[in-house]
C-alpha cells in the first residue's frame, strides 16, 4: 500500500497518541503517505483528512487524549453511512485505515472490512472490555490514576474514621475495579460480573470494624450501580459514617504510564505493518504478553470473561 489513514474513536484513551506517532511515524519510513482523519468517523464521513508527517507527531508521546481528537457517530451505524465512508477513503487515494479504539469503533471497522475496505483496529480504550486482548491501550494509566486516588481518599478516610464508595469507569467491565481494588487494598469490589448482596457488604464492612478497623474503601464498578445509591443504603443499614465519590472523567486524562506508551508504539508498527504485507481486516492484540492479530470478526465476536479466580483472591486478602 501507498497511502493509508489512521483515526481515533469513541472515548480516549491515553496511549492512542502513542500508536498514532508510531503509525505515522513507521508508515513514512515503510514509503507510505499517511493521512490522519480529525474526529473519528464523523470527520471521516465529513472528509476532515490531514496529511501527517514527522513533525506532525513530535512531542505527542507522552500526552493523553487524542490529537486526532474523537467523536461519537451514529450515521456510522447505518448503511449510508458505512458506504459513504468506504467512498470518502477512496476519494482520497486511501488503501487501508488503522482505527484506535473500543468495541464501538471496531464494529465500525468490520463494517467497512466486509465492504472490502482492508481496515486495522487497535485497542484503545480504558475499560479493557474487549475479549480478545488482554489489555487495551490507556487500561494500565487509568489504574494508576485510580490508585491515586485510593490511596488520597484513605489518608482522609482514616482520619476521619470513615468508609468511602469509590466510584470507577468501565460500563458493564469490572476489569477496572477489579484491578484497582486488588491493588488499593479495598475492604470491598463489586463489579457487575458478580452479584453481590448489600446485606453482604454491610456484613463484611462491619466484620472490619469489629476488628479494629474503623474506615474502609469500597471500589465499585459504575454498572453496577451508582456510588450514592450504595451509600445511602450502607448508612441505612449499619449506621456507618460513609462518603461516596466519583472520579469520572478523571480516569481518562492524564499522561499515559509507560506501559501504555509502550503498548501503543509496538501496536501501532504492528498494525502498519500489517496493511504493508496487504493485510486487512484484522485487530491487534496482546496474549501472554506477545503481540498477535486477530480476524476483526472473530474478535467483535468474542465475549469478556470475568477472572472469578482474582475477584475471589481479593476477597481473601481484604479480610
Amino acid at each position: 500500500m501507498k497511502k493509508i489513514a489512521v483515526l481515533t474513536s469513541g472515548g480516549d484513551a491515553p496511549g492512542m497518541n502513542a500508536a498514532i506517532r508510531a503509525v505515522v511515524r513507521y508508515g513514512i519510513f515503510a514509503g507510505m503517505e499517511v493521512m490522519g482523519i480529525e474526529r473519528g468517523y464523523a470527520g471521516l464521513l465529513e472528509g476532515k483528512f490531514v496529511t501527517m508527517n514527522m513533525r506532525s507527531v513530535s512531542d505527542i508521546i507522552q500526552r493523553g487524549g487524542t490529537v486526532l481528537r474523537t467523536a461519537r457517530c451514529l450515521e456510522m451505524k447505518t448503511e449510508e453511512g458505512q458506504t459513504k465512508a468506504v467512498e470518502q477513503l477512496k476519494a482520497n487515494g486511501v488503501e487501508g485505515l488503522i482505527v484506535i479504539g473500543g468495541d464501538g469503533s471496531f464494529m465500525g471497522a468490520k463494517a467497512l472490512s466486509e465492504r472490502n475496505f482492508p481496515s486495522i483496529g487497535i485497542p484503545g480504550t480504558i475499560d479493557n472490555d474487549l475479549a480478545y486482548t488482554d489489555y487495551t491501550l490507556g487500561f494500565d494509566t487509568a489504574c494508576n490514576t485510580i490508585l491515586d486516588a485510593i490511596n488520597k481518599i484513605r489518608d482522609t478516610m482514616t482520619s476521619h474514621d470513615r468508609v468511602s464508595i469509590i466510584e470507577v469507569m468501565g460500563r458493564n467491565c469490572g476489569d477496572l475495579a477489579l484491578h484497582t481494588g486488588l491493588g488499593g487494598g479495598a475492604e470491598v469490589i463489586i463489579v457487575p460480573e458478580h452479584k453481590i448482596d448489600i446485606a453482604r457488604v454491610c456484613e463484611r464492612l462491619e466484620a472490619s470494624k469489629q476488628r479494629g478497623k474503623h474506615s474502609g474503601i469500597v471500589v465499585l464498578a459504575e454498572g453496577a450501580g451508582t456510588a450514592d445509591e450504595w451509600a445511602k443504603q450502607i448508612a441505612e443499614r449499619t449506621g456507618l459514617s460513609i462518603r461516596s465519590t466519583v472520579l469520572g472523567h478523571l480516569q481518562r486524562g492524564g499522561s499515559p504510564s509507560m506501559k501504555d506508551r509502550f503498548l501503543g508504539t509496538t501496536m501501532g508498527v504492528y498494525a502498519v505493518q500489517l496493511l504493508e504485507k496487504g493485510i486487512g481486516n484484522r485487530v491487534v492484540g496482546i496474549r501472554d504478553n506477545k503481540l498477535y492479530d486477530e480476524d476483526i470478526v472473530t474478535a467483535c465476536g468474542m465475549k469478556k470473561k470475568f477472572n472469578t479466580e482474582l475477584y475471589n483472591m481479593a476477597g481473601v486478602v481484604a479480610r
